[in-house]
């Protein structure tokens, strides 16, 4: 399990001294614990996995834009810290199709629906996220079908 991977890594970062990242380990093991506190309320408890690939992904997402804000503002120290802790949560995730093997899926699934227009836009989007959604970035997917489907 992905989670159990955190652990043993956060141990290990710990006896090597590797203080960055025990520091992103320990970031990433804090939102997991936030999302099962989250959880427990709904009384949702699915795929373990899925939902550690799920905060892995918004936490990606977060640093990439923080990154972006920082190097706009001339922050370039804090920059560095969020692509450290960017690299980490990436060794996390599955790997991410690329653009062209995401447009194929995106061409597949709209032959199967029968997908023709903008109207059929979310039921593309629900499908592509079932089947693909630990492997792809939605927001960049969503240009695409739009695109796809114009």
């Amino acid at each position: 399990m992905l989670r159990d991977t955190i652990k043993t890594e956060t141990v290990t970062a710990m006896k090597a001294g590797d203080k960055p990242r025990v520091a992103a380990l320990r970031l990433i093991s804090a939102k997991v614990k936030d999302r099962d506190i989250e959880q427990r309320t709904k009384g949702d408890a699915g795929d373990d996995d899925a939902m550690v690939i799920d905060v892995l992904q918004k936490m990606a997402k977060q640093r990439r834009e923080s990154i972006q804000m920082y190097e706009d503002g001339g922050r370039t120290e804090l920059a560095e810290q969020e692509k450290g802790e960017l690299a980490v949560i990436q060794e996390f995730l599955p790997k991410q199709m690329d653009e062209a093997e995401t447009k194929a899926a995106i061409e597949s699934i709209k032959a199967e629906l029968g997908a023709d227009g903008m109207k059929d836009m979310g039921r593309v989007m629900g499908e592509l996220k079932n089947r693909h959604g630990t492997e792809l970035d939605m927001g960049r997917a969503s240009g695409w079908v739009k695109d796809s489907l114009s």
